[in-house]
């Protein structure tokens, strides 16, 4: 019975395996998990650029942020570009950092390289940018206006003290309670260059010491030593300031030290030598006395030196005139040499870039009292004044190609509405020094929370403008660990931006969307580490906000 049962078994497992070769279908379906029919849905969608209406927007380009060399090296991103976009702009390699060498020579080769690529593959390079503060080789232009060494041996001044008045350190001088103490807006210094010290006297005073300045320095005077005073005064009113020989602490010691300086409603410069006496021996403070004349008093690059008739290294202080000028050189240098090898290929550029301030968005940035400057940045505008984007349109438009599209850009625009209409009365400004702006860039660094009000109002307002509008670098954060709900948002937030730049920017005005995010940045990234902020995942498998991104793209 055993055997019969073991032979039955057999019969009926070969019976079943015979049956299932047969073309009989199961009496049941296996569901696809929803995960797999999501993103096969994603998967069906095809190349992004296919969806632009090339028709209704002929001048619509559709662009990447990429690094040079995952463009140049053919990579997986370089199929990936050329099959969804049509223009790529470089994040760093086309900057002034990348490309100026530390004797000021330009390397272009790697930038030959990209152009050629991206020709052949017939995608356009978008300039980027011409003029920044940030990712600049700072210690090359630094070096061209450092203080010229005039010898190392024999006679000469030896700088004591001296203060610019570029920020509000005061450790070599202070008044008494009968001034007010301020500082003139960047451009109001001496010869329109920098800050300066403003002191208010209210009203006449009873004793012209009432309202005193004192400029200290160490160490004190010694009879017979030569000391020189130099600085560059003005006043609202003409008057004169006598100066006092003090002792601090101590006071008052000698009336006369430095002479009286005069003041009229224009800079001028006062240069005062003198030779110790007994009755300045030790002094350290030189007191300006005010009270006489109800008016505000300007001050600006003061400097105290004393005599060494035995010789030292001696250096020599450019004038800001001639700051501005080798840096006005070192910018046509570097502008002329980059459009001389990119015209032939790039028609369009961030000529100038991030001008504004954030904390006061209607006034460029400056460096000027920033204490935690970075090692690549140097503020054009610190030396050339408010014009410096007015010479850098100039050479622009002189070394590249007449119908090059120049821009300015920016970010925050979408966050702070008073930086939108600060960057767009800037445009108006250059363009009232004879300049044309072309456009103007709104870098889209935004997330799934960020308001969409603000969004459509900075929309309205770049319209209104009549320039060429492109969102430059677009990504939208999703944040660390999103979950599916995070990511539809952020796809949701991906064509509401496509959306509304249709809604509100006239086809003419429609030069392009730039995604930044085309990937997730990995957490090791310097660019929102971790942030999931791509239409695309790390190993390039396209994400909900590709398919949305899309969407908003057919309805261009």
């Amino acid at each position: 019975m055993k055997n019969i049962f073991k032979f039955l078994s057999i019969s009926a497992l070969l019976f079943l395996l015979t049956s299932c070769t047969e073309s009989h279908t199961l009496p049941f379906e296996v569901e696809k998990p929803s995960s797999i029919a999501d993103q096969e849905i994603i998967n069906a969608y095809s190349d992004l650029k296919s969806y632009v209406d090339r028709q209704l927007n002929p001048s619509f380009k559709l662009g990447a942020g990429i690094t040079l060399t995952d463009y140049t090296s053919k990579s997986v991103m370089y199929r990936l570009v050329n099959s969804n976009f049509d223009e790529v702009t470089m994040g760093y390699e086309m900057k002034h950092g990348a490309v100026v060498q530390a004797d000021g020579t330009l390397k272009l080769d790697n930038i030959q390289d990209l152009l050629e690529t991206a020709a052949a593959a017939d995608v356009s390079v978008f300039g980027h940018t011409l003029c920044w503060h940030a990712n600049q080789n700072a210690a090359y232009l630094k070096k061209l206006i450092a203080p010229d060494v005039l010898s190392s041996t024999g006679p000469g001044w030896d700088l004591v003290t001296e203060n610019d008045f570029e920020t509000t350190n005061s450790a070599n001088f202070q008044v008494n309670s009968g001034l007010t103490v301020s500082y003139t807006a960047v451009g109001q210094g001496s010869n329109g260059s920098g800050k300066a010290l403003k002191l208010t006297n209210e009203s006449v005073r009873t004793n012209e010491w009432d309202a005193q300045l004192y400029v200290k320095f160490s160490p004190g005077v010694k009879v017979g030593e030569k000391y020189k005073l130099t600085l560059d005064v003005r006043a609202d009113v003409t008057a004169s300031s006598p100066t006092q020989a003090q002792l601090n602490p101590g006071g008052y010691r000698h009336w006369d030290f430095f002479g009286a300086v005069p003041y009229t409603t224009t800079w001028a410069p006062y240069v005062k030598e003198i030779t110790v006496t007994e009755q300045m021996v030790d002094c350290n403070t030189i007191a300006f006395n005010l009270g006489k004349t109800a008016s505000s008093f300007y001050y600006d690059n003061l400097k105290i030196e004393r005599y060494n008739a035995t010789g030292s290294v001696q250096t020599l202080e450019k004038t800001p005139e001639q700051k501005k000028v080798i840096i006005g050189e070192a910018l046509d240098s570097w502008i002329s040499g980059m459009l001389t090898v990119c015209a032939p290929y790039v028609k369009a550029w961030d000529v100038v870039n991030e001008p504004m301030d954030d904390a006061n968005p209607y006034e460029l940035k400056t460096g000027v009292g920033k204490t935690n400057i970075a090692g690549d940045e140097f503020y054009w505008q610190d030396y050339l004044g408010k014009d410096y984007a007015v010479e850098a349109f100039r050479l622009a438009r002189k070394y590249g190609n007449s119908t090059d599209k120049l821009f300015v850009n920016d970010y925050n625009l979408e966050y702070n509405i008073d930086k939108c209409k600060g960057l767009i009365q800037y445009v108006n400004y250059i363009e009232s020094k004879g300049q044309v702006v072309d456009g103007i860039g709104t870098q889209m660094h935004i997330n799934i929370h960020s308001d969409k009000d603000k969004i459509e109002t900075m929309f309205q307002l770049l319209a209104a403008t009549g320039k060429l509008i492109k969102v430059s670098e677009l990504d939208v954060a999703a944040g660390l660990s999103p979950t599916a709900f995070d990511l539809q948002l952020q796809a949701d937030m991906y064509k509401f931006i496509v959306d509304k730049y249709m809604q509100y920017i006239p086809v003419n005005q429609r030069y392009g969307i730039t995604v930044w995010g085309i990937t997730d940045s990995p957490a090791s990234s310097s660019w929102l580490p971790g942030q999931n902020q791509g239409i695309f995942n790390q190993v390039f498998t396209r994400k909900p906000s590709y398919a949305s991104f899309a969407e908003g793209l057919k309805s261009l």
